[in-house]
């Protein structure tokens, strides 16, 4: 299963998966996002990439990326760390 799932638009993420790349736990992800320490945001994309996409957590310096596609699959994932971008890891067949 993967860890975006998409209901009427809504994405929901594995708060795993954001506990893994801000070094956190489970709890502390999700006390962090009511606090609105964690932001979320996300974008669509349109032309040949449609059906795709963006899904941006930002914690403190870092800022994770991921690109899935209409299913919730992650295409692609990618770091920022303070403001310096690490190479992104391509975890699905489509590469993103």
């Amino acid at each position: 299963m993967s860890p975006v799932t998409i209901t009427a638009g809504d994405f929901t993420v594995d708060a795993g998966l954001l506990a893994g790349a801000f070094g956190l736990d489970h709890d502390a992800v999700k006390a962090r996002m009511r606090a609105g320490e964690i932001t979320s945001a996300c974008a669509t994309s349109v032309g040949e990439d449609a059906g795709r996409f963006q899904l941006t957590f930002r914690y403190q310096a870092r800022a994770l990326r991921l690109i899935v596609d209409e299913s919730g699959a992650v295409l692609s994932k990618g770091m920022e760390i303070d403001g310096r971008r690490r190479k992104p890891a391509v975890t699905g067949a489509a590469g993103g």
